[in-house]
């Protein structure tokens, strides 16, 4: 694979690695049990995409579990606590309506990733799905719910911006022309229409602006990350720190 393309995967591996982490944190604590078992299983869909990515880059038990903080390229979204159950809602809209049509593009091209975009983005138009239904459900329900909701979707909208930034090395050594197959400013496009879409039949006010109030998050593919983040991956990373070298 080309640098850039190298970089691509290692970016879209820690992006699915972490939100499934997020996710994974919600088993024993779902409002419901029916709701326990969706978010594990979307959760799961997100750990074999990164296993997959991953593993385009190296040895991946070693990428997931042995590297540093600044040494993963997911975007800031991702790594936002889960919060009330909002919150984890609307990080899922906002990434699942992204990661559905970034995977359309790369399934239609002719790219490294057009094989396992053409299966990835049947598990994700199920996350979308779901993520979908239940901002309608919230969003338009009690007063309380839709309160919750908004309050998410405004804290929330500032960490999108980061999702169409282009992937590239962190270092180029060679000329980035962005990902194959990938237009990100009609991925953007699209996003802001399903979104805003979403939203309103949801009786949700989109966030004013193109972010909220001004400022943007955008280092995380630079390896920059949020306060939360480190805690994260210190618990993601225990055990098997704890146990170098052990098999299971």
């Amino acid at each position: 694979m080309t640098t850039t393309a190298t970089a691509a995967a290692l970016a879209l591996g820690d992006d699915a690695l972490v939100l499934s982490h997020r996710l994974g944190e919600w088993a024993g604590h779902a409002p419901v049990l029916e709701e326990e078992v969706a978010l594990a299983n979307i959760a799961l869909d997100l750990l074999g995409q990164a296993r997959v990515l991953l593993s385009l880059v190296g040895d991946e038990d070693e990428l997931a579990y042995l590297r540093e903080e600044r040494a993963f390229r997911n975007v800031q979204l991702v790594e936002q606590p889960n919060g009330d159950f909002a919150h984890t809602i609307v990080r899922q809209l906002y990434f699942s309506t992204y990661q559905h049509l970034l995977y359309g593009q790369l399934a239609r091209s002719e790219g490294e990733f057009a094989a396992l975009a053409a299966k990835a983005v049947k598990e994700v138009a199920y996350h979308r799905d779901h993520a979908e239904q239940w901002t309608l459900r919230l969003g338009d329900g009690t007063a309380e719910s839709r309160r919750r909701m908004q309050t998410a979707c405004d804290a929330l909208w500032r960490y999108t911006g980061e999702l169409f930034e282009p992937v590239q090395p962190v270092e180029p050594v060679e000329p980035v022309e962005g990902l194959a197959g990938v237009d990100p400013h009609a991925l953007e496009a699209d996003w802001l229409e399903s979104v805003t879409s979403v939203l309103k039949r949801a009786t949700l006010t989109v966030p004013v602006g193109p972010r909220a109030d001004g400022w943007t998050a955008g280092k995380g593919r630079q390896g920059v990350h949020t306060e939360p983040f480190g805690p994260m991956l210190a618990e993601m990373q225990h055990l098997h720190r704890s146990h170098p070298g052990a098999s299971w």
